[in-house]
C-alpha cells in the first residue's frame, strides 16, 4: 500500500482537524520504525518499489506545526510537506473571516517561521492565497488564487512549489484545470491509498483524524487498515461529505 497521510492541527482540543501531540508522538514512532517507508511525497508519486510506503503532509500551516511536530519529524530524519495559504501567512484558520462550528481558531506560521523550516529541510506546496472556495470564483479570481500562491512562495521565500492543495477540498474541473496549468500534483481530501492509476492533480490522502486511536496507523497496509478507511469513506459518503467536509 502506498498512501498521502494527511494532518492539520497538533493539539488536545480534539476537534476534526486536531491530532492530540501524544497521539502524534506514537504516529511518529511507527513512522521512524522502519516498517513502512516515509518518502517525500513528490518521490512517492513515481515509486515503483513494491514495499508499504507514505508521504506527510500538513494542511494550512499552523503555528504549532514548528513547535509539536518539526521537531519529532527532524529528529528521525521523517520528510513533510506543509501547504500554505500564502495571504494568512501570520494570520489564523477563521478563512473568509468566519468561525467554524466545532474548529478551534489557531495562529498560523509566519514568513520567518517557515523559512527557517524549509532552510531545516521541510517542503511547501501552496494552499491557495486566501482559503476560499475555488469553485465559487471568477476566472481571473481563480488564476490570482491557484498561480499567485505559487508566486508569493517564490517571492517570499525563494521556494519553488511543485505541489497544491485544494481549500476545503475542492476540486471541480475548473479549478482543476487552473491547478494544472501551474503545478505537478495537487492533493484533495479523498479519502483512500494511492492506486497504480493516480491521477496527479487529484490526490486522494488518509486523513490521520481517523488513526488516532492505538494501533490504527500501526495497522498500516493489512486487512483491518483498509476495512477501516472502507468504512470512514462509506460514512463520508452517507453524512455527505465528499469531496470535504468544510475544514481543509
Amino acid at each position: 500500500m502506498r498512501a498521502i497521510l494527511t494532518y492539520h492541527s497538533i493539539d488536545s482540543s480534539g476537534s476534526p482537524i486536531s491530532v492530540a501531540p501524544e497521539q502524534f508522538a506514537r504516529h511518529v514512532k511507527f513512522l521512524a520504525s522502519g516498517a513502512v517507508r516515509v518518502l517525500p511525497l513528490e518521490k512517492l508519486l513515481d515509486d515503483s518499489d513494491p514495499r508499504p510506503a507514505v508521504a506527510l503532509t500538513f494542511d494550512d500551516g499552523f503555528e504549532n506545526f514548528a513547535q509539536a511536530a518539526w521537531p519529532r519529524l527532524r529528529e528521525h530524519g521523517l520528510p513533510a510537506t506543509v501547504f500554505v495559504a500564502t495571504q494568512r501567512v501570520g494570520g489564523d484558520n477563521r478563512w473568509e473571516e468566519r468561525d467554524t462550528p466545532g474548529i478551534p481558531t489557531l495562529p498560523l506560521l509566519d514568513w520567518e517561521q517557515l523559512g527557517q523550516l524549509a532552510a531545516e529541510g521541510l517542503s511547501l506546496g501552496a494552499h491557495s492565497r486566501t482559503h476560499p472556495h475555488l469553485a465559487r470564483l471568477s476566472p481571473a479570481q481563480l488564476s490570482d488564487e491557484v498561480e499567485g500562491s505559487r508566486s508569493d512562495l517564490a517571492a517570499r521565500l525563494g521556494v519553488e512549489a511543485h505541489g497544491f492543495c485544494y481549500p476545503f477540498g475542492e476540486c471541480d474541473a475548473r479549478s482543476r484545470a487552473a491547478v494544472e496549468r501551474a503545478f505537478r500534483w495537487a492533493c484533495t481530501t479523498e479519502l483512500a491509498a494511492l492506486s497504480p492509476q493516480l491521477e496527479r492533480s487529484r490526490l486522494p490522502r488518509l486523513d490521520a483524524y481517523y488513526l488516532r486511536e492505538s494501533g490504527a496507523l500501526e495497522a498500516f497496509g493489512s486487512a483491518r487498515f483498509r476495512l477501516r478507511i472502507f468504512t470512514r469513506r462509506q460514512a463520508r459518503r452517507v453524512r455527505g461529505w465528499l469531496p470535504a467536509q468544510g475544514w481543509a
